[in-house]
Order: structure tokens, then sequence, then C-alpha cells
């Protein structure tokens, strides 16, 4: 097993031209998995077995070499790179193509829900570098319209999430067709048996590079959470972007449909949002990535592998719409802002059910999130009145056309001037500091130890009515509002069984609710739930 070592690009046997392509990009100096991969492809023509996360530079570990490698005057495919979605497809496409520097390259992305026949044009063409996801990469070898006879470089890139989903029997069926002489590399955060297995199978005699997870820092970025409910995510939303004097971040949604929801109701309240994800056109996608640099949008709402590539480094806010899977992606998402010295804020929104995830989340990325709450509309409507306020006063000393003089002294003329300078403020900001378009965000009820759920913090009631009393989860929280001083939003966990029922109450709220069910020489409706 490799170690790195600290080096610079020009130490790892880089060509000028690919030199200049990393100096464009940005990068000042090889990540571990580079610093490793790269001079090893560069050396000689053994099978490398690479464990890497994503987000740790690997795209260009094994693309910097396969651009040095390709012989342009050959008309024919020399590297095959499998992915697992048509989003890390286009990604690694676009990432190749990028670090290309002038050297004549043609990669290109082949995925499904593309037009198969604007694939066959480019391939006829003749390409140098095909970059596709596992089903359409079968479909062109059963059409003999992508010839992998004479490849010299296979790379399965995110091996182990190719196996979660499903596509062992595909890779393995694309192997049959390509050259055995080729030289494989695999790339798979995790090492799970099966990928192995493929590895003995497929790859006799590799080399096995791994390298220390780096540590999860996201020291420049201040990090909150919000607890909503999910109706009133949106909402939520809204405020959090009005509160601001300057908004320019992204959107974090869990799927498609989500994001393609939320920009279209961003887009309707009248915010200069957009979409992207993996059902975009690649041409559309350009474009909106292109106008949220120039800042012509100034939310981009995404899923997480759709925001990949993303290079943008004075983002202000990161928010987690969703709640990601993983500390690992939390970290790469938020990562996004506070770049290049500059702070940034990721506030992430969380359902009640979902706080032991989020501490989860917490501790093992060692990070310190605080709870917040939702901005009121008060604090918006100040917030913006106390802005106009400011560009108001930043502008006194201007002098305006001498039409607004004459207009001003007309207006004046018989009136008092603080009743006209109100008229005009009202003219102008009214809508801006109307109380109208917001809708209500119900405050939920605070946790006793934001740090940890204990008992202390809640407690289990048995209620003794059920589905044969005629009740269902409604109409026993209605009951139970009507008669115990608690709104709807504290009674949690309610589980309705045919004679009983339980529900979950925060601490202080138990004592009122059993008094209030109380009966003179009848036995309790509702009494604490006994302990298993």
């Amino acid at each position: 097993m490799a170690d790195a070592c600290s080096k610079t690009f020009k130490d790892l046997g880089l060509s000028d031209n690919a030199l200049e392509a990393i100096r464009g990009k940005g990068f000042d100096e090889p990540s571990p998995i580079q610093a490793l991969t790269i001079p090893l492809m560069l050396r000689n023509d053994t099978n490398i077995i690479a464990q890497a996360q994503t987000g740790t530079g690997k795209t260009a570990a094994f693309g910097l070499p396969l651009i040095e490698m390709v012989d342009t005057g050959a008309k024919r495919v020399q590297a095959m790179i499998l992915t697992p979605t048509r989003e890390l497809a286009i990604q690694v496409s676009e990432e190749i193509n990028s670090l290309k520097g002038r050297k004549k390259i043609i990669t290109t992305p082949i995925y499904g829900g593309q037009s198969i026949d604007q694939q066959l044009r480019r391939l006829r063409k003749g390409v140098h570098i095909v970059v596709g996801t596992p089903g359409r990469v079968i479909d062109h070898l059963k059409r003999k319209t992508l010839n992998l006879d004479s490849i010299d470089h296979l790379v399965l890139d995110e091996a182990d999430e190719m196996l979660n989903m499903g596509f062992i029997d595909d890779m393995e069926n694309i192997m049959a067709y390509t050259n055995p002489d080729k030289r494989m590399l695999l790339f798979s955060a995790t090492m799970p048996h099966k990928i192995k297995e493929l590895a003995h199978k497929y790859m006799e005699g590799y080399e096995l590079l791994s390298v220390k997870k780096a540590p999860l820092t996201t020291s420049l970025t201040e990090q909150i959470y919000l607890e909503v409910r999910v109706s009133e995510k949106f909402e939520a939303l809204c405020r959090i972007i009005d509160i601001e004097d300057v908004f320019y971040g992204l959107v974090f949604c869990r799927t498609r449909s989500e994001v393609d929801r939320t920009a279209a109701h961003l887009m309707e309240r009248g915010y200069d949002a957009a979409p992207i994800h993996g059902d975009i056109s690649q041409a559309q996608r350009e474009r909106t990535l292109e106008k949220f640099k120039q800042k012509k949008s100034n939310v981009l709402v995404a899923t997480d592998v759709a925001a990949r590539g993303i290079d943008v480094n004075n983002l202000t806010h990161v928010i987690n719409f969703s709640l990601p899977q993983d500390p690992e992606l939390y970290v790469h998402r938020i990562g996004r802002t506070g770049r290049a010295g500059n702070q940034g804020t990721a506030i992430t929104f969380i359902t009640p059910n979902e706080y032991k995830r989020l501490m989860f989340i917490q501790r093992m990325a060692k990070s310190d999130i605080k709870k917040s709450r939702v901005p009121t509309v008060r604090d918006i409507i100040t917030a913006k009145r106390k802005k106009i306020h400011d560009d108001l006063v930043a502008v006194m000393g201007q002098n305006p056309e001498k039409q607004y003089f004459d207009w001003a002294k007309k207006l004046l003329q018989g009136n008092d001037p603080t009743d006209v300078l109100a008229v005009v403020l009202n003219y102008c900001f009214d809508e801006e500091l109307s109380t109208d378009s917001y809708g209500v965000v119900n405050e939920i009820e605070p946790r006793t130890d934001d740090r940890r759920i204990g008992q202390q913090g809640k407690t289990r009631l048995f209620v003794a009515l059920g589905k044969k009393d005629g009740y269902n989860p409604k109409k026993l929280v209605n009951l139970i509002v009507r008669r115990g001083s608690i709104k709807p939003g504290q009674i949690k966990e309610i589980r309705v069984m045919d004679t009983f029922s339980f529900i979950t109450v925060p601490f202080g709220k138990a004592e009122k609710i059993l008094n209030s069910f109380q009966q003179k020489n009848q036995k309790p409706l509702i009494t604490r739930a006994k302990k298993k």
C-alpha cells in the first residue's frame, strides 16, 4: 500500500500543457490521491486500485495521466470510464475537458436519457475518451456503435456505488468486450467483498493506493440548524433569503422533483432562482451555471450529484433544504461556502424526527451546529426597512436632476414635509414592506436539552381510547388539544391501537394533560405509560 507525501504538480511528471491547465483551474497543490496516482500511472502500466472518498480530486487523479497518454493522431477509443450515474458521467467528462489544455482530445459522455442519435454522431466522428453509465454503454456495445477492442485504459469510477446500484453484472459484461491487455483502474470509497472479488478476477497484479481520510473540516462556515415542519420548509427558506442584505447561495434538495418544485415556487415568488439536476440538458446546465456565476441569478437549487463541479468561491449561504444522508456529504455541501478566506453560513432544516440524525452528523463531522429560529415577519420587515434607510442615507449627498427639485417643491406647497415624505415612502416601498406575502411558520416547542434527547425532555402517555372507540390520530389530538392546554404540534409519536393509544408530549405539558383528564371516582383516561 502506497502513501502520499508533500509534492507539487510539477513533481508528478506532468507536461507543461497539463501544468498550465491546472494553473488555469486555480489548483495550488495535488491532493493526496493525486500525488499517489498520477506518477504511478505515468511511470508504468500496472493496474491500480485506489481507495478515495468523493470530493478528494480523484477525477483529476486519473484524468490528467489519461490526457497525457492519449495519442491524438489515433481516432479510436483509448480510454473507457464507467460511472454509476449520468450526473457523474457529465461531471467527469466536463472535468477532463477542462484539464486538456491545448491538447486536441475528444471526450464524450454517453448515458441513458440522452438522445442516442446524438451520441452515435459523436462516436462516428471519432472519440478518444468515453465516459458512460453501464446501461447505455452496453446498449452501444450490442449495437456495435462502440468499439472497446483496442482500449488502453478501463476506469471504474465509484465502483462501490455501481455495486450498490446493481451494476456488477453489467461491469463484467462490459469487460468481456474490452482488450484483454488493457490497464484497469478501480476507484472506490469503500472496499466491500464483491469489489475485491472483481479485482482478483480481472486485475491480476495491481497496486493498492489508499489515503487517510482527511479530517472533516468546516472552519470558515457558521453552522446553524432550524427545526421546521416539512410543510413549512419553503416559507422558512423565503424568510432566510429575505432577511439577508446579500444572499448568494446553493439550496440542496434530496430529489430532482424536490429541486424542480422548490425552484419553481421561488421563481413564482419573484426570486432569481434556477434548478440544476441530472434531467436537465447539458446546454441548459451550462447556461444555468454561467448565469449563476455572473450573479444574474442568486439562488441555485440542486441535487448533490448535479452540484459537483460547481466551483464558486464567494457563496454567502448553503441551505440544506433536506438533511444530507451522512456526515461526509454534509461537509461536502457546506464546504462550498466559507471558501478562499471568506466567511459563509450553512443552514440545515430538520424536522423533529431528524434531530438524532443531525446530532450524529455533528459528532462525526466534529462540527458545532447551533440551533437558531426562523426569522419572524417582523424581523424581516425591520431588516428591509433598515436597508432602505441606509440606502437613502447613502445617496443623500448626491444631487438629483433639477426636475426632481421642481417636483419636490410642488409637493411641499401647503403640505407638511413629514407628511409628504411619509406618503412618498409608502408609495415606493409599501409592496416591499408588506407582510401579506408571508405565510405561517409555527414555532416548535424548544427541547429541554438541544445537545441530547433525554427522558427529562419528553413523557410517554397511555390513553385508554382506541380505534374501537372511534378514534384516529387526528381525533385523538383534537380531544387532547381541547382539554389539555397544548398545541397540536407538541403531541408526537401518536400510536392508535384497537382499545388504547400512546402519545409523547413535552415533560412540562404532561402534568397539565393528566390533571385535565382526571375524573372523580373514575379511572383516568390518560396516565403515564409504564416503562418497559
